[in-house]
């Protein structure tokens, strides 16, 4: 008998385990980008993302530092675990790109989104949008005698969730702001 009797892939430890560690599981994962604040630099990062048929679920852009000339690029997209290294990998490549952070994996993050909601209603359906409002702290910002327009602020989830339980009410319109994040902590 051999002394060394190594199965490939008998062990997860095993320098010599030849299993795929790759995953079909499709993940959710937000980026924070931190790029040149110049033109065309949107273009190119929302390029990489089209040209390989990536989908964006969330963008936002804004500039973050006025003096050094830099804004943050927050977006939220789908992928195996293959495919949101590549994306982080190609995005690192571009020229005018500094950082990219998968907040998803880097530790614990604050998410955050702003919609406007229209929900146009008479009677007591007015009564019932007034209601789940306050249960979900949006602030009425506009009304007429046949609609509200409501301010909420909170992670995507809740946004979906306020939208699904005014639909049946007389949800008309929505504008969402796309999702703004921060990682916790110290940093």
């Amino acid at each position: 008998m051999n002394a060394l009797q190594i199965k490939k892939g008998a062990n997860k430890h095993s320098a010599y385990n030849l299993r795929p560690t790759f995953s079909d599981a499709v993940e959710q994962h937000t980026l924070a980008v931190l790029v040149d604040n110049e033109a065309g630099v949107l273009a190119r990062v929302i390029g990489l993302f089209s040209g390989r048929g990536y989908n964006i679920d969330s963008l936002t852009v804004a500039e973050v530092d006025r003096s050094g000339h830099l804004s943050r690029i927050t977006i939220v997209t789908r992928g195996t675990p293959q495919v949101i290294e590549q994306i982080k990998a190609q995005l690192g490549r571009i020229v005018p790109v500094h950082t990219v952070n998968d907040l998803t994996v880097e530790g614990p993050s604050v998410e955050r989104e702003l919609a406007l909601i229209k929900v146009t209603s008479e009677g007591e359906k007015r009564v019932e949008a007034l209601r789940l409002a306050d249960i979900f702290r949006a602030k009425v910002v506009d009304s007429t005698l046949s609609s509200f327009v409501f301010e909420l602020t909170g992670t995507p989830d809740k946004i979906d969730a306020f939208a699904d339980l005014m639909r049946p009410i007389g949800l008309s319109e929505v504008a969402r702001t796309g999702v703004a994040a921060l990682r916790r902590g110290e940093d």
